[in-house]
């Protein structure tokens, strides 16, 4: 697509071109002007990254770096709009889900020539291919996340369970008992409404795809997805979890705390959360559990952000530089230590005891088995979509096929362009 083209298609969102133009310079004043590299961190990361560039700057103090922080919820029209602009800086962190569209547009450079260094089986398998487009490397973790299960101990212990079932089946005969002990207007699971990952979740643990045909089409008319599809209804038909959306809970952790649900999926940012909202005499009542799978222990989604490399940057060697010292399993300890977000590097969670950890360490037995959501750009509004038709499940206005084709008709329907280019490009080459 060339920029004129995307510009016109983005123009709605051109008010953002202003926002994060300020930024920080760090290092050495007397560095060459023209070493001075732009990076944008989002949110909390971007307000940490002088901290963790303070070693790396004088150790080389001929580069400068000026950090813009851009909050999360205009990151991603942020970065299509410099990219439309021709304003990108030379690095960026981004939400790793993004990144297939922007190797799409041509946005992000190869990070080829920094593989030699860089030890891959140091990192999650799963998270690792979230980086790969087209057998290509295009950006480096930088923090890593899942979800999985928050849950009451004293609630699955009442119920004759010492431990999480790791299956389908044997999960949700304790979810039964749980809700036999605690009565009608309690449940035993709360799956929001508003919110796809839950389902997405088990979707991600049967063998068909939720996409085919190199992620153009939908495939949630596919056994597998209808079987995961059946469970997640099937929590609701038995009333299991309350017909909520998050926004109808006054406060969930006061709800966890006083029993009105017993199990959550989640992520690992509820872990300070937990510690910090539940009352003292319920610290040791709640832990947290892989996820449960159709046989056994399941997948989640392979989540986190990555730094990625500019294509129009002009300044790639000491950015590689950055990126390569901001991965090190040290500075992902440190980064940890700031900020809270769970290191990339196996390595840093093993030297820092957070494998071992009683709350993290369900974490990292999850991300053992994480799955990259489909490579598509479009992913997050075809998600947004299968929700939007899973609370019309739910709520039973649509049966299990009924729910299945509308999906995919959805899903086909915002494919529907990249399917007429990926055509296009297809036709010119075979001539």
């Amino acid at each position: 697509m060339n920029r004129r083209g995307f510009l016109q298609n983005i123009a709605s969102i051109s008010g953002l071109y202003g926002l994060g133009a300020c930024g920080k310079i760090l290092g050495n004043e007397n560095a060459k002007s023209h070493n001075i590299v732009n990076m944008w961190g989002m949110g909390r990361e971007g307000e940490v990254v002088g901290d963790l560039l303070a070693d790396f700057l004088k150790s080389n103090p001929q580069i400068q770096v000026k950090v813009q922080q851009i909050p999360w919820s205009a990151a991603h029209e942020k970065l299509l709009t410099a990219f439309a602009g021709n304003t990108l800086p030379d690095i960026a962190q981004i939400g790793n889900s993004w990144l297939p569209e922007m190797v799409a547009i041509g946005a992000v450079a190869p990070l080829e020539s920094l593989i030699k260094n860089i030890d891959n089986n140091d990192y999650f398998e799963g998270i690792w291919q979230t980086n790969i487009v087209d057998n290509t490397l295009y950006g480096l973790p930088w923090y890593v996340d899942t979800r999985l299960l928050f849950y009451r101990k004293d609630a699955l212990k009442n119920a004759g369970f010492n431990q999480v079932p790791d299956n389908w089946n044997d999960w949700q005969n304790a979810l039964k008992k749980i809700k036999s002990n605690i009565g009608e207007k309690k449940y035993s699971i709360l799956l929001p409404l508003n919110e796809y990952e839950p389902l997405m979740t088990f979707a991600s643990q049967v063998d068909d795809p939720i996409l085919k045909d190199n992620a153009t089409l939908g495939n949630m008319q596919s056994a597998g997805f209808k079987k995961a599809l059946s469970f997640y209804k099937s929590m609701f038909a038995q009333k299991l979890a309350p017909m909520s959306a998050a926004n109808e809970i006054s406060n969930v952790y006061d709800e966890f705390g006083r029993g009105f649900f017993s199990f959550y999926i989640t992520g690992p940012w509820n872990i300070g959360e937990f510690k910090r909202r539940l009352p003292e005499e319920l610290q040791d009542a709640w832990a947290t559990s892989p996820m449960p799978g159709p046989n056994g222990w399941g997948t989640s989604s392979a989540g986190g952000s990555s730094l990625v490399l500019m294509k129009n940057s002009n300044k790639k060697e000491a950015a590689e530089l950055i990126i390569e010292y901001l991965s090190r399993p040290d500075v992902q300890q440190k980064f940890y230590d700031l900020t809270g977000d769970l290191p990339a590097r196996k390595s840093a969670w093993v030297n820092g005891g957070l494998a071992d950890d009683k709350y993290a360490s369900a974490f990292y037995k999850q991300l053992e088995r994480v799955k990259p959501a489909p490579a598509a750009p479009e992913w997050e509004r075809i998600a947004q979509e299968t929700r939007i038709v899973s609370e019309l499940l739910v709520r039973g206005s649509l049966n299990i096929d009924q729910a299945a084709e509308e999906m995919d008709k959805r899903a086909n329907k915002i494919l529907e362009k990249r399917r007429w280019m990926l055509n296009r490009i297809g036709g010119k080459n075979a001539q």
